[in-house]
């Protein structure tokens, strides 16, 4: 096989086993740019936090959930929490 192959064949075989490079002879697709380049999941995966759930820490509470709770109980103290079904505005009316 490297009999056939011309001189600037052979050289560029040469330069591709040096710097990395792959060869296509026949210029199809074969996705190799795509899996050369670098995977983004794990690197997304780090930049976010994972919260702890109830499932890893049954004791841990989310300070989003006791902000929410002591809102409505501000709320419930001066009144102000939604009404219960059949208790609204309309239902006064009558």
């Amino acid at each position: 096989m490297s009999g056939s192959l011309t001189r600037a064949q052979k050289v560029a075989a040469a330069a591709a086993r040096i710097f990395g490079n792959h060869i296509n002879p026949t210029g199809l697709q074969s996705g190799r740019k795509e899996l050369r380049r670098a995977m983004a999941g794990p690197k997304v995966l780090d930049w976010y936090v994972r919260p702890i759930d109830k499932k890893l820490d049954p004791l841990f509470e989310s300070p989003l959930v006791q902000q929410k709770k002591l809102k409505l109980e501000r709320l419930a103290r001066r009144g102000k929490t939604t009404p219960k079904k059949g208790e609204g505005k309309r239902a006064k009316k009558k």
